[in-house]
């Protein structure tokens, strides 16, 4: 059976097209007999509106556009899941995208969003707010995630990455470790860089040499940058990761090599994703409340994409910063000598 049209809703309920329009759209006035009748023939044919057809009466698609550095992962997973958690409250549909940690790419699936969404958000460490305006054709409500301070006065939500990192070196220092090594995120990433300026903050206010390593925000360079240390000689009391990922890579070339933790090296990471309580030992970290983020952000995208249809809506410029929380668990316990105690 072939699927009705809006013809056929408008047959069975004796009425124009207009008003069965009218009708499922709430654009119009119509009377309340003739309302009724359309929602009773709608119910009777099963019918469901197109909604390429609806986005063009209304210019409303009721779907936003979500632009990821990468969708691999347990922060982008729960960040999604925030995400899309917030969407369905608000009628939403989610598509979402990767940049690929690149921005040429970031501008490339902006510009093909266009027309198919209500509003975006965009979150890229490696685009700039004028790279991003450049990428957009015409105007569309956008929400930039973790773009850093160039992005002020723009709808935003950044990190304060260097306050975190601050907040974990500092908490080392306070556990008795001295030679604190940072294993830092890709080069060119806004987050990484931030975090890294915090931690040599943080090393140069105590008078402590910082010592840096190249990570990639995964489990295997943080696997690999430690097991280059050890290779070199060099035995840290405490390792700082800019993520989660490399620090729980970190914890495991250790155990590898015989290397106690916390008893002999201290191990932080950044975020707290869900596999940080997970590991053994259970991993010191700064949480950003990940999936709570999503679903802020999804809230102000609606509340944006309400405001652009709205000509009296004062807007919304904010630029919101997340201050991190240091989550102390096992593997950031006392320095050695070791006396059995964790925090």
């Amino acid at each position: 059976m072939k699927p009705a049209t809006i013809r056929d809703v408008a047959e069975r309920a004796q009425v124009s097209v207009a008003s069965v329009s009218r009708v499922l759209t709430g654009a119009g006035a119509v009377t309340e007999p003739t309302r009724l009748k359309v929602l009773e023939a709608v119910e009777a044919l099963a019918y469901v509106p197109h909604s390429g057809a609806r986005s063009l009466s209304t210019s409303r698609t009721d779907t936003v556009g979500v632009i990821l550095p990468d969708l691999f992962g347990e922060f982008f997973s729960e960040l999604i899941r925030g995400m899309d958690v917030a969407a369905r409250a608000n009628g939403l549909h989610l598509i979402v995208s990767s940049s690929h940690d690149d921005a040429s790419e970031a501008a490339a699936a902006i510009r093909s969003m266009r027309g198919r969404v209500d509003g975006l958000i965009v979150l890229s460490p490696h685009l700039d707010s004028a790279h991003l305006a450049q990428s957009l054709v015409g105007r569309l409500p956008v929400l930039l995630m973790n773009g850093g301070a160039n992005d002020a006065g723009r709808p935003s939500m950044v990190v304060d990455n260097v306050g975190g990192a601050v907040a974990a070196v500092e908490h080392l220092l306070a556990q008795g470790r001295e030679r604190i090594v940072h294993i830092g995120g890709p080069s060119g990433n806004l987050e990484a860089r931030e975090r890294q300026a915090g931690y040599v903050q943080a090393m140069t206010a105590a008078g402590r040499e910082p010592t840096i390593v190249a990570g990639a925000f995964t489990q295997a360079s943080g696997h690999d940058a430690t097991k280059a240390l050890l290779a070199e000689g060099v035995r840290p009391d405490a390792i700082f990761a800019a993520n989660d990922m490399m620090a729980v890579g970190a914890l495991l070339a250790f155990q590898d090599a015989g290397v106690r933790c916390p008893e002999d090296v201290a191990v932080v990471g950044f975020d707290d994703v869900p596999i940080a309580a997970l590991v053994r030992p259970a991993l010191t970290t700064l949480r950003v409340e990940i999936a709570e983020t999503g679903r802020r952000a999804m809230d102000r995208l609606a509340a944006l994409i309400a405001a652009f249809n709205d000509p009296e809506a004062a807007p919304d410029a904010a630029c919101e910063t997340i201050r991190p929380q240091l989550v102390v668990r096992q593997s950031c316990g006392r320095a050695h000598p070791f006396n059995g105690e964790t925090q």
